[in-house]
């Protein structure tokens, strides 16, 4: 729809708008939203209430104190949205911990006068399936079903090519891999990570897919004796990345585990790669693909 204005709350959201051409009727964003780089620009009307300054314990802690509470972690700023006067509003019901409340945004929608005839659209993927579908109902709703039928399409294909590539491979030739989402408390990456893992050729027993990332005993994670190790933060970047690496590597048994040992252990920018349920997520896979093929190739040639 020529014209439509529209408010994004989460940072996935922001990027599913722009890669289906409508970034110029975004409005404004979340205070996370970073990609593009031109989202950077426009008015930020979300703010967090926890310092994402410290360390990964100290914010576990302030997370588990506030919503014990009921306080909220995130906070809209209604007003200042509704001067923009958005026809759609982009969150999201997945995670409380992620982003503003789904159900804030409502109160906010419903309280505000200049927001009460919003289009409100949720977000809430499980799965790489799920987050091509949204982008598809984003589409819809903005009136360019047939251009984001275009994109998905592409994205699947994209898909497809890195399933075939592992479709073939049997349980002993797949590298254990775990995807640590949190370092104090440890926590392995769900909802989509577990696909990720199978459609790149890797395997992980720890999580399930669709399920919420969870904790995991430490004698737990050395049992199982991951080959690869990615360390990618919910909401951080590679050097927040590289921190939190350092904080497990002080960890008993560390030294000891295949991946380390194998110089298989990878910091990434949770930002960009793996966290946020948007369109890359297929580059995630990609790049998830070839560092399991590359876990592959080292067995092999260590074998010879």
């Amino acid at each position: 729809m020529k014209g439509m204005r529209i408010a994004s709350l989460v940072s996935a959201g922001t990027e599913m708008l722009y890669a289906l051409g409508l970034g110029e009727q975004v409005v404004a964003v979340s205070h996370e939203c970073d990609w593009p780089p031109e989202c950077r620009r426009l008015l930020r009307v979300t703010r967090a209430n926890i310092d994402a300054a410290a360390g990964s314990g100290a914010i576990d802690e302030q997370v588990r104190r506030m919503l014990a509470e009921g306080k909220p972690l995130y906070e809209v700023d209604a007003r200042a949205m509704a001067e923009l006067e958005p026809d759609v509003i982009v969150a999201q019901a997945q995670c409380d911990v992620c982003a503003v409340r789904y159900t804030d945004v409502l109160t906010a929608v419903r309280d505000e006068p200049h927001l009460q005839r919003c289009q409100v659209i949720s977000l809430n993927p499980r799965s790489i399936g799920d987050v091509l579908e949204e982008m598809c109902r984003i589409g819809d709703a903005a009136g360019i079903g047939e251009r984001a039928s275009e994109v998905v399409a592409g994205l699947h294909e994209r898909v497809e090519r890195i399933r075939c590539e592992a479709a073939n491979l049997t349980s002993a030739q797949r590298p254990r891999v775990a995807m640590v989402e949190w370092a104090e408390p440890l926590m392995l990456a769900g909802n989509w990570v577990p696909e990720l893992i199978d459609l790149a050729g890797g395997s992980c027993r720890l999580t399930s897919q669709g399920q919420p990332s969870g904790t995991i005993a430490w004698d737990e994670f050395v049992c199982f004796n991951p080959e690869v190790i990615l360390v990618c933060p919910c909401g951080f970047d590679e050097r927040r990345a590289a921190e939190e690496t350092k904080l497990l590597a002080g960890r008993a048994e560390w030294s000891k585990l295949m991946a380390v040992q194998r110089g298989k252990v990878f910091p990434i920018d949770g930002n960009a790669y793996f966290n946020r349920p948007g369109p890359r997520l297929v580059d995630s896979l990609e790049l998830l693909a070839g560092i399991c093929k590359s876990a592959r190739q080292g067995e092999e040639n260590k074998c010879v």
